[in-house]
């Protein structure tokens, strides 16, 4: 069962930190590896209940990052990293 099932009570109270996450992303790479499996038996009844549970559980991370004060990626976005890369034809002109 999925870890986001959270009764009522205990909604909101729970502590976030990285192993929860971690395991929720573990969680969702299951539940993708599942899907797939399922799409390729043909049994599309099963692979919809998986993708509601997948569903939820990214909506909860998307909540648990925006809610989070954590500061932008430091990574570059994609038009920043493709400014500098060279093309088939040569460097890009920026």
């Amino acid at each position: 069962m999925s870890i986001v099932f959270v009764p009522k009570k205990l909604r909101g109270r729970a502590k976030i930190n990285q192993e929860t996450i971690q395991r929720l992303l573990d969680e969702n790479d299951q539940i993708i590896r599942c899907i797939a499996e399922y799409q390729q038996k043909g049994r599309a009844k099963e692979c919809v209940q998986y993708q509601q549970i997948l569903h939820r559980n990214i909506v909860y991370l998307a909540n648990i990052a925006d809610a989070s004060n954590m500061p932008p990626s430091t990574h570059p976005t994609s038009n920043e990293s493709s400014a500098s890369t060279p093309t088939a034809n040569g460097p890009r002109a920026t």
